[in-house]
């Protein structure tokens, strides 16, 4: 690890948290963090408290999955002009403009369906939150391109800690403020309020305005991102492209749902065990739709309708560099840790807050214990990930992250068997969120150290997207696997996941380059 530059002093690094792109970072980090916990945690109290079983509550963190795929439309995000508002605003500021509007239009359409109507149909609700997590990852993606394209490398670091900092900042406005505004108004678990959750809804899509407001004072970055195409023809060809692989994908997700089912049903009875049955179906259902979405872009290069120089530029080349700069097998286990790094604190996230609830927590207590105590200890673990990084290295302070993480799972177990203590609820979220500041810290500094000058917004939108995939994928199925083996036994779970990690982690140590 190289030793820091100390040919600034540290007055001078404070006063650089006062220039006006790293005060910027502070709020386009909120407007990105807001959406994402009206996907998971508050959203799932609010269907717990309509009725909704768990196994159906946690099939939404699904809905995040657009965190997963980001990577498939990026190229379209970096490259492609917005009628009339980009010639207005800029490339950059265009995309966020309209990201933010669609992530407000999502929150106000699920604001309007009540999960207890007679006749509710969950598929409407189920769409809203697709929409709002689509447009919150197209948000993520223009917001990582602009915090590199608008300032020089050594104001990065600032930007970035700004950055983490609204984000977090925007997480618990939409987890604690969303369940204190829901408790306000008057929804509890004993008396159902469908007008307490659509004013909290309201509320949090109001506060999208910091972002779109935000992006109407900034500036238009100077600099072009990668993967850039001017001419309309090629335009048009990523659109074409683009449409096309997402319709061969949802319609071979469908095309697949009545023999995936079949599937279930055979996998579970042979193996007797249903979670582990869907998850292996849903993942053959997803590499099955991956495979037809390559064919489906090979198909319309052979055509002629898709230049193959697009498909390469945007796609090809900043997967062909990585694999080239690393070879086949340490990029293969590089790739293999970082779907899996954050395995064990996605899966049990998804279902954390029901099971807090259903120890008799009050929604008060557990925005007051989970989401602000909670946010305070995870920046004091990044704080001493940081540190950690700096005097033992990267990889050593990732190792503790991954075992650390794993560990305090076991923590839940515990309270699982205690039950309602508030004391306790305080040391199990203190110590959980703690070494999840730590490992985040070192995971980021991770992937950064993974990707390449020349393909950063492409490769870092690959990386995030494979992180997420398979823990979200599993995460949907948290509330099944607690209905079959308890919260004790699925929080064991949680815990065991983490040994391949440790496993992985000592593979790439292993590698001159990242000792």
């Amino acid at each position: 690890m190289p030793r820091p530059d100390n040919s600034t002093t540290w007055a001078e690094t404070i006063s650089g948290f006062t220039h006006p792109r790293v005060i910027t970072m502070l709020f386009l980090g909120f407007s990105a963090g807001l959406p994402l916990l009206l996907i998971f945690s508050s959203l799932s109290l609010w269907l717990r408290e309509a009725g909704m079983d768990r196994a159906v509550v946690t099939f939404f963190s699904w809905a995040a999955l657009g965190y997963s795929f980001k990577f498939v439309w990026a190229p379209l995000v970096d490259s492609l002009p917005l009628p009339i508002l980009t010639r207005l605003l800029g490339r950059r500021r265009s995309w966020m403009i309209f990201a933010q509007g669609l992530v407000m239009v999502a929150i106000v359409l699920m604001s309007s369906l009540d999960p207890a109507a007679a006749g509710f149909s969950i598929s409407y609700l189920a769409f809203a939150a697709v929409m709002l997590g689509f447009s919150s990852a197209t948000q993520d993606i223009v917001i990582d391109a602009y915090r590199i394209e608008s300032a020089e490398v050594k104001l990065q670091a600032l930007m970035s800690s700004t950055y983490i900092a609204g984000y977090r900042i925007g997480m618990l406005v939409a987890g604690a403020g969303a369940l204190y505004l829901a408790s306000y108004f008057g929804s509890t678990e004993e008396m159902y309020s469908y007008g307490a959750w659509q004013k909290t809804y309201l509320v949090m899509a109001s506060c999208m305005l910091v972002g779109i407001i935000t992006v109407l004072l900034i500036p238009e970055p100077g600099q072009k991102g990668d993967g850039d195409l001017t001419g309309i023809r090629q335009q048009i060809q990523v659109v074409v492209l683009f449409l096309c692989c997402v319709a061969v994908f949802i319609m071979s997700y469908l095309g697949l749902a009545q023999i995936g089912a079949g599937w279930k049903a055979t996998l579970a009875e042979m193996s007797g065990n249903r979670v582990l049955g869907g998850v292996l179906v849903e993942l053959v259902k997803l590499c099955a739709g991956l495979g037809l979405v390559v064919m489906t872009a090979a198909g319309l290069s052979r055509l002629g309708i898709v230049e193959f120089t697009v498909i390469r530029k945007l796609y090809l080349n900043p997967v062909a560099e990585f694999f080239s700069r690393y070879g086949l097998y340490t990029a293969f286990i590089l790739l293999c840790l970082v779907g899996l790094y954050r395995i064990s604190d996605i899966v049990l996230g998804v279902i954390a807050n029901i099971f807090y609830q259903d120890l008799g927590f009050t929604k008060n207590e557990i925005a007051t214990v989970s989401k602000v105590f909670g946010l305070l200890m995870t920046l004091l673990g990044g704080f001493i990930g940081g540190l950690s990084a700096l005097r033992f290295g990267v990889m050593k302070t990732l190792l503790a992250g991954a075992v650390l993480s794993a560990a305090t799972n076991l923590l839940f177990m515990t309270l699982a068997k205690v039950g309602y203590d508030l004391a306790f609820l305080y040391l199990v979220i203190g110590a959980d969120s703690l070494c999840a500041g730590i490992a985040s810290v070192a995971f980021v500094a991770f992937l950064s150290s993974l990707t390449s000058i020349q393909f950063t917004a492409m490769q870092f939108a690959i990386f995030t997207s494979i992180m997420t995939l398979i823990p979200k994928v599993l995460g949907g199925y948290s509330g099944g696997m607690v209905n079959t083996m308890g919260y004790s036994g699925f929080f064991l779970l949680t815990a065991v996941l983490g040994i391949p990690v440790v496993v992985l982690i000592i593979l790439v140590s292993r590698d001159s380059r990242f000792s």
